[in-house]
């Protein structure tokens, strides 16, 4: 299990900056700049080809929106969106992903010490379970002395 994970971290106003001029180059890129495109492109035909009225960025924009829009609906590949709960790990899969920690951070104590809460935990389950099964055992031979 090894992924690669950038983490991007805004820190103070000079983040906050970056971060606002990042969005809006990437909304003039991909929804400003198309619907200029396409209102240049309706009003160039509206006037030479057709007695329709000239539109403006706005209706530029709502015309490339319908273009994307129909593009996704009727290509012959589907795209599915599948939104559902995350599924937990087995026990199993917990114990090969901490087993590979193990081998990849002898020497970080912080890791270290979760591997150690983690054993923790999973030896105070199965004495928990030991115990219960103990307890019922001990039930079922109490009630057939009665």
């Amino acid at each position: 299990m090894k992924k690669k994970l950038n983490v991007i971290q805004i820190k103070g106003v000079k983040g906050l900056i970056f971060a606002g001029i990042v969005v809006s180059c990437l909304i003039a890129g991909f929804v400003a700049f198309p619907g200029l495109v396409c209102m240049h492109i309706w009003n160039f035909l509206s006037t030479n080809f057709a007695s329709m009225p000239a539109i403006g960025l706005f209706q530029g924009v709502l015309l490339w929106g319908i273009i994307v829009t129909s593009y996704f609906v009727f290509r012959k590949e589907k795209v599915v969106v599948c939104m559902r709960a995350p599924q937990g790990l087995s026990d199993e899969e917990l114990k090969s992903v901490f087993a590979e920690m193990k081998k990849n951070a002898i020497e970080e104590p912080i890791i270290q010490a979760m591997i150690k809460a983690r054993e923790a935990e999973l030896k105070y389950k199965v004495q928990q379970n030991q115990e219960s099964k103990d307890s019922e055992q001990q039930v079922e031979a109490d009630s057939t002395k009665v």
